[in-house]
């Protein structure tokens, strides 16, 4: 499915052949055959390889994002991808899987717990270290698909309060971006005093010899969340790059530029209204066949649903992908394995952190951060990073270590 829209999106009057290798479409049928033996690969390994070297794939991971500092190619202002001959290779789309496998192993130890906190350190330490070499890159897009993995944290024991603490974060962020530096400082204090409150309210209530024990820790913290606060417009305006911060403003309404930043999402949403309830028909799209729709066979690629198969396309689609996930987490949370159902639980995870992020971003419901729809997008090292994702979730399910 994701290829014929490909095909639909990339095709012009030089390029109409099936296996024209030289047009888009070409390409990426050459990324889906060379993802077969990758596959058989991955099948044929013993399921006790992936956990005895989780560690080992997590260090090249890293290895290979730090070594783009170096050896890296930079496009559309991200050095982000490995230049192989005539192709590029990028590593952050690899990274993910090596990443939720060494989660799986810490994760899965007798011994690990999430009571005491040195144990949240070393969990958030796997997590964030390539999300920051990613952010570094820049490529701050590929970075977030990271904080997917807090949603595994919870389901294995990490306390709720982290994420009421980490939405409040991002309404702060917001809402420091969308009022200003100075007339935000009366609002943060007393968000911030919100924070608090709500931390020690839940401790009080559900462990109180951890409120007495760890006063000291929750003053750090709170001092710590009263410096992020106040340092958000200076990581806004220097960490961020220009395109990233006009997505922002166009997304808080500070900014409506249908002609620049904002004009990919533009006409992609134009694209996706023109094609009604049933859609114009395959190869029939007039946006499409005119490449309204910059970039539209990467991250616009549900446009070309919308156009060509109308709401009932864009329907099925979606539906397709919840059943997907779905899917992923019935069989996930039915091993015996916890190395196994952490894992499961993180490409879950991780496909629907795409999956909104991606027709969210199509749809203007959330700012234009370039991650792609998975196995639709065109790309070579995405369709193979999801490609290995996968199928070493269904080789561990292969030992069938679940009761029926």
């Amino acid at each position: 499915m994701g290829w014929i829209n490909i095909y639909a999106a990339s095709t012009s009057e030089e390029h109409t052949e099936v296996l024209d290798f030289g047009a888009v479409y070409g390409k990426q049928l050459i990324w889906i055959g060379l993802a077969i033996p990758l596959i058989i690969i991955v099948l044929f390994i013993e399921t006790r390889f992936y956990e005895r070297f989780a560690s080992l794939f997590y260090i090249a991971s890293i290895l290979s994002l730090i070594g783009l500092f170096f050896f890296g190619k930079s496009i559309n202002g991200a050095q982000s991808w490995y230049p192989i001959g005539s192709s590029t290779l990028q590593p952050s789309e690899f990274a993910k899987a090596f990443t939720a496998l060494a989660v799986a192993k810490l994760l899965s130890d007798k011994v690990f717990t999430f009571r005491p906190l040195k144990n949240h350190v070393k969990a958030f330490f796997l997590i964030f270290l390539p999300a920051f070499l990613i952010t570094l890159q820049p490529d701050p897009g590929s970075a977030l698909v990271y904080f997917a993995f807090l949603f595994v944290f919870y389901r294995e024991g990490l306390p709720p309060y982290y994420f009421v603490v980490g939405f409040l974060l991002i309404l702060l962020f917001l809402s420091t971006l969308y009022f200003g530096s100075y007339a935000s400082i009366p609002i943060m204090i007393f968000a911030v005093m919100g924070i608090f409150i709500l931390i020690l309210g839940y401790l009080s209530v559900y462990n109180r010899k951890t409120l007495k024990r760890s006063w000291l820790q929750f003053l750090i913290i709170f001092f710590i969340i009263c410096g992020y606060i106040f340092s958000a417009n200076f990581i806004f305006n220097t960490i961020f790059e220009d395109r990233h911060r006009d997505r922002f403003n166009i997304i808080l309404g500070k900014t409506n530029d249908i002609q620049g930043v904002g004009y990919n999402t533009n006409q992609a949403i134009k694209t996706i209204a023109s094609g009604g309830f049933t859609g114009k028909g395959y190869l029939e799209g007039d946006r499409t066949q005119g490449k309204f729709v910059p970039e539209q066979e990467t991250d616009y690629i549900f446009s070309t649903v919308g156009e060509e198969w109308g709401f009932i396309g864009t329907t099925f689609v979606i539906i397709i992908f919840i059943a997907f996930m779905f899917r992923i987490l019935h069989v996930a949370e039915r091993q015996k394995s916890t190395f196994s159902r952490v894992y499961g639980y993180s490409i879950a995870t991780i496909f629907f952190f795409h999956f909104f992020v991606n027709i969210g971003m199509v749809i203007g419901l959330v700012p234009t951060i370039g991650i792609p729809l998975p196995f639709f997008s065109y790309g070579g090292s995405s369709l193979w990073g999801f490609t290995l994702l996968l199928f070493i979730f269904i080789r561990l399910d292969a030992n069938r270590s679940y009761e029926w």
